[in-house]
């Protein structure tokens, strides 16, 4: 296995292999910044000005108990998940 890590240095790729996650991470922003900045406000706004991430289903409110520890809140946060799948 080591001889094969040294071959795939000693061939080059590793360049290129570099290329290509900054290009895959300038791609990955370039997609999330098109779903938060042009796709998902005319959406909203069609919805009645949805606020997507701040959709969700409360399943127990946060509060504090009678010995005073702090409940946290517990939440299906769809909205979140519709903004990662678009």
């Amino acid at each position: 296995m080591l001889k094969e890590f040294k071959a795939f240095i000693m061939r080059g790729n590793v360049l290129d292999l570099a290329v290509a996650v900054i290009i895959g991470a300038a791609f990955g922003a370039i997609v999330t910044s098109f779903t938060n900045d042009i796709l998902l406000p005319p959406i909203g706004l069609l919805l009645g000005n949805v606020d997507f991430p701040g959709l969700k289903i409360v399943l127990q409110e946060a509060g504090v108990a009678a010995d005073g520890t702090v409940i946290e809140e517990v939440a299906i946060k769809w909205g979140a998940f519709v903004k990662f799948i678009l």
